[in-house]
């Protein structure tokens, strides 16, 4: 009963659109487009329920758009139209239709992309990635974790997904004041898809594997890392093999470290599967081993570093960096002349400005000059929206060593 209170209350608030109004800082970050409204710059604190539909307002009434309100999160307001229209199902399924429609038309052949983007694709703290006939989806805000079902509802309707997980295990649920955990929406366990980045075929967990099962963010950097590969390889983070498994199919010989040991064997079980022998997959500590390396004055042709986030707060920047630094001035000693390093940062926190003096210092300690061949980040599937840099995560840039 209590259960069937609070969701009429939650379609009474939708369909009344209850008004909030936000203070002059507030007022003017919604207007430059920012989705967010963080709670210092709401006036007064509503009463209404989790994921409610509201009218955002300034001190003197002016409508400026339409939001879903949060109870717990430091973000009070995400914002998801800038029209008087109503945030409903409609609205969600058509949002959702046309983000498909965009990635269709970037990837015509994928198998696996990132679907919805959050605030890019105008439903912040929402994200759908596909891998094959399944979805895995992450609720990162209040309006999103109680509609949940529904949006599951919406994403097989749209996508025609057999099965629909929720990978909401990750620390960006703490910040929202949300329970980690990972389930089954739609469709049948155990959920294991098999895609392709290009040549190369993947499996993966949906419910088991790490973040939404596999890293599409850099499906594309993989790739053209493959094309630029020679010689003796090293993969020093290499989850599943995104990197390496590419690198296998121009060096001569690639090794892979990966501290997770069963990610290691999904890499080994992947090479076997696309016929590379010329893999070599450890599970070690990858700092200890770029040590260790650079110890026995080891040297590779290429060298990529694809580290998990160090810093995901502000608390954690400065040793963030310091592991950013040790661990590319360890790369940068490990290249022969004319090496490639490809070094990836997916930290919010560390800026393209930050990351460019760690590879600087890197540089510099080392005594070796790189040249800088290019700046990447995301794959197009996992488009920044302007103006909010807070959704341009990932730096990808690679280096040769003269």
């Amino acid at each position: 009963m209590r259960a069937r209170r609070a969701h009429d209350r939650l379609a009474y608030t939708a369909m009344s659109a209850p008004t909030v109004t936000v203070r002059q800082k507030g007022a003017a970050r919604a207007r430059a487009g920012h989705p967010w409204i963080f709670r210092a710059d709401v006036q007064g604190e509503p009463d209404l329920p989790s994921g409610a539909e509201v009218r955002i307002v300034d001190a003197r009434g002016n409508f400026i758009a339409r939001a879903f309100w949060a109870v717990k999160s430091p973000i009070a307001l995400r914002v998801l139209s800038r029209k008087d229209e109503p945030l409903d199902e409609a609205l969600l399924a058509l949002r959702l239709k046309r983000a498909l429609e965009r990635r269709r038309a970037l990837f015509p052949q994928a198998d696996a992309f990132r679907m919805a983007h959050g605030e890019a694709d105008l439903l912040p703290g929402y994200f759908v990635d596909l891998y094959g006939r399944a979805a895995a989806v992450q609720h990162l805000a209040e309006w999103a974790e109680v509609r949940r079902e529904s949006l599951a509802r919406i994403v097989a309707e749209v996508t025609g997904a057999q099965a629909v997980v929720a990978r909401d295990d990750g620390s960006a649920r703490d910040f929202e004041g949300l329970p980690r955990r990972a389930e089954l929406l739609q469709g049948k366990a155990p959920v294991v898809a098999a895609y392709h980045e290009g040549q190369i075929e993947l499996s993966v967990d949906l419910l088991e594997d790490h973040k939404t099962g596999g890293f599409l963010d850099q499906a594309e950097n993989h790739l053209r890392a493959a094309e630029l590969a020679k010689g003796e390889a090293l993969d020093a983070f290499c989850y599943h093999g995104g990197f390496a498994l590419q690198l296998a199919r121009r060096a001569e010989h690639v090794v892979a470290i990966d501290q997770d040991a069963a990610a290691v064997k999904r890499t080994a079980e992947n090479a076997d599967r696309n016929g590379l022998r010329n893999l070599e997959a450890r599970a070690a500590n990858a700092l200890e081993v770029l040590r260790a390396f650079d110890k026995e004055g080891r040297k590779f042709d290429t060298v990529v570093l694809d580290p998990p986030a160090f810093a995901k707060r502000k608390e954690g920047l400065e040793g963030a960096l310091r592991a950013y630094r040790e661990i590319n001035y360890r790369a940068v000693r490990l290249l022969q002349p004319g090496g490639l390093l490809v070094t990836c940062s997916c930290s919010g926190r560390v800026t393209q400005e930050m990351f460019g003096e760690v590879v600087a210092w890197a540089a510099q300690e080392a005594k070796r000059p790189l040249q800088l061949l290019e700046r990447r980040g995301a794959g197009r599937d996992h488009p920044p929206l302007v103006g909010v840099p807070e959704t341009d995560y990932l730096k990808a840039w690679f280096l040769l060593a003269p």
